[in-house]
């Protein structure tokens, strides 16, 4: 993506080069942060971009190290992050207007090791996520290596672009309180009813993904639509269970198989209009 010498964004927290704050609570692993976020969030998961949250097994609480100096290559893609947030910002600030409503922008924070979040502590094995409690995107930038080497994904500077529009369209959800409604919805519903509706706004959340990414075609280079579609590939429910457990156990999906994730982006992509996103409708 066409990024250098853009405008930057002024709402990105760098926290790489300082310490993670000790440890993080409940483990501190991957199965930790899910447990937390559960209690908090009545089944929304924070809204992880990847579903390996719930493969992976959790570790216990490690004392967090304070991180090295940046170096030029993280300096870079600091940059590219805030590049990034404030193509999202521009995107949304006209699709709010162009609906009547004011879009708040919300922050991105980079943190290495571990980080205090208003939905508690996480480490860098939770993955990208948002947070509604204090509507802020975390992410270790270290996961995108993970994403390609140990999950499949082509890897590239658009699979980020991908993520963060990911995390941003969680970000709409709350403002639009889609995400409120959602967690209503789960009450008194069996835990498969509950996790369909889970599917469903992790996919509105690809869809939204798509839209950014319609609204920015002109920017985009060969290549980027392809990362990013591998990307979503790579995080479905059944590609990471299938890597994980040998096996897939669809009522126990949360953010969608890679054909479902694949498909809402790209028609998110193709249409660009945010009236086309019902997928709680669509996918029952």
């Amino acid at each position: 993506m066409k990024w250098q010498g853009r405008r930057q964004s002024d709402n990105v927290e760098d926290r790489r080069s300082i310490s993670g704050g000790g440890k993080a609570i409940i483990g501190g692993g991957v199965i930790g942060i899910i447990v937390l976020l559960l209690n908090v969030f009545g089944g929304e998961t924070g809204q992880q971009i990847a579903p390996i949250l719930e493969q992976m097994q959790g570790g216990q609480g490690q004392q967090t190290e304070t991180a090295a100096p940046l170096s030029k290559e993280d300096e870079e893609m600091g940059n590219y992050v805030r590049t990034l947030l404030a193509y999202n910002e521009d995107t949304w600030t006209k699709i709010f207007a162009e609906h009547g409503m004011t879009y708040e922008k919300p922050k991105l924070v980079l943190f290495k090791g571990a980080v205090q979040t208003a939905c508690g502590g996480a480490s860098s094995a939770s993955g990208p996520f948002y947070c509604p409690g204090d509507r802020k995107v975390y992410m270790d930038l270290d996961f995108f290596e993970e994403l390609k080497t140990k999950f499949g994904a082509k890897g590239g500077d658009f699979a980020i672009a991908y993520v963060i529009a990911h995390e941003i369209g969680h970000h709409i959800q709350t403002l639009m309180g889609t995400s409120s409604k959602m967690r209503q919805m789960q009450q008194g519903k069996s835990e498969a009813e509950a996790n369909k509706l889970s599917v469903a706004l992790e996919l509105q959340a690809d869809f939204y993904a798509g839209v950014w990414a319609h609204d920015n075609q002109k920017d985009l280079d060969v290549g980027d639509i392809d990362e990013a579609l591998s990307a979503a590939n790579a995080v479905g429910d059944d590609a990471i269970q299938s890597k994980m457990q040998g096996h897939v156990v669809p009522d126990s999906f949360t953010h969608g198989t890679s054909e479902q994730r694949v498909y809402w982006f790209k028609k998110g992509f193709k249409t660009g209009d945010i009236n086309q996103g019902n997928t709680f409708e669509e996918i029952r």
